[in-house]
């Protein structure tokens, strides 16, 4: 298997697919798309078939698992079903790479660990935005800890102005479910701050309905949020904010602030990846994972006189949603779980945040997690 391309069957054919998979395991060297479980191509407007001529093409799971030929399963499906699809592809003997948010529970994040090691198979976690440029620009500054020196706070958001609600997944599914902004957007983040500080102390969070007015609460103990407000407390004072909002009326949306005892960064605005990709844009074009420079953030340093000055901070070189998949191949041919970019344990731990999210809005108050 060392020397040839791994297989890749993927389940499902919608954004997920198209968009943010499909695009990247046929440039991956490691990676040959070989087959794709579409259940009802013909009545789609996208048609995994029509699309896709030279691969293989199931309208059943059990058929589509049952192919020998078939190495690595990618889950593109909404999140109620990423469990049950995970679970059947690693009893299968398939590698398997599951789309964010994971599964809904820590508990289910759990038992696929332990079925994947029981079956001497890698799973992995598609956190894509681990690869934002401007989240390795914040991740290279805080390296070290020389530039910003200790950090007091950190923000980061991701913020839209979308007055209506979503008529996909995303809209429908209950936070019991893997849906909801917590969620789609808040497994983000909360994976973006997991990366950078560890798991922290304690967590407060608000959830809100902004579309209708609401607040979770005691009063609203069901309530599905499309906004969120949370705050991640760690031992070194550090207080992480992780904020979603859907009535945000900015023209620059912010994204990060990092302040700590030597300066601060600000950004505003979205990783360009995602409208890129939606837009036709290659993988390999040169202006893949680019922002022009009037997005740059803006670093300001503390002198040793206490005199402050503010540049222009432009990201680092992309490395882009690509190095994913380039990574998990490299895993997979030389089969090392601790090579897999997004562990599912580290998935797991980041339920654990949302979940402790979860029971403190509901109670209003801090949940401790160490």
């Amino acid at each position: 298997m060392a020397s040839s391309k791994l297989n890749v069957g993927v389940i499902g054919y919608g954004m997920s697919a198209t968009i943010f998979h499909i695009p990247f395991i046929t440039t991956t060297p490691s990676l040959r798309l070989h087959s794709i479980l579409q259940r009802n191509p013909g009545g789609s407007a996208q048609s995994a078939p029509r699309d896709h001529p030279d691969v293989k093409h199931f309208t059943s799971l059990d058929q589509f698992l049952a192919d020998a030929d078939l190495h690595v399963v990618v889950v593109t499906t909404p999140p109620q079903t990423h469990f049950s699809f995970a679970q059947q592809a690693l009893q299968a003997g398939k590698h398997v790479l599951v789309e964010k948010p994971f599964v809904p529970s820590a508990a289910e994040a759990d038992a696929l660990i332990d079925l994947a090691k029981e079956k001497g198979r890698l799973i992995c976690v598609y956190q894509n935005r681990r690869w934002d440029s401007d989240f390795l620009t914040v991740q290279k500054l805080l390296a070290g800890g020389s530039t910003l020196g200790r950090i007091v706070e950190f923000e980061t958001h991701f913020d839209r102005f979308r007055l209506e609600k979503p008529s996909n997944w995303k809209g429908l599914l209950g936070m019991d479910q893997g849906g909801s902004a917590l969620y789609d957007l808040g497994t983000h983040l909360i994976d973006q701050v997991y990366v950078l500080f560890g798991m922290p102390q304690s967590v407060f969070a608000t959830f809100a309905s902004q579309r209708d007015g609401l607040l979770s609460g005691p009063q609203n103990p069901d309530l599905e949020p499309d906004s969120v407000t949370a705050q991640l407390f760690y031992d070194s004072g550090l207080i992480a904010f992780v904020r979603i909002a859907v009535a945000s009326a900015e023209t620059q949306q912010p994204r990060f602030w990092v302040r700590g005892t030597k300066g601060s960064y600000c950004k505003v605005g979205l990783d360009t990846q995602e409208p890129q990709l939606k837009s036709g844009m290659k993988t390999n074009d040169a202006n893949f994972g680019r922002e022009a420079p009037e997005w740059n953030g803006k670093l300001t340093l503390v002198a040793n006189d206490g005199s402050m000055r503010e540049q222009d901070w432009p990201n680092v070189e992309p490395k882009t949603y690509s190095k994913i998949y380039e990574l998990f191949g490299e895993a997979l041919v030389q089969n090392r779980e601790q090579d897999v970019p997004v562990p599912a344990s580290q998935a797991r731990d980041v339920l654990r945040i949302i979940e402790a999210a979860k029971e403190s809005a509901k109670g209003r108050r801090a949940v401790q997690l160490s």
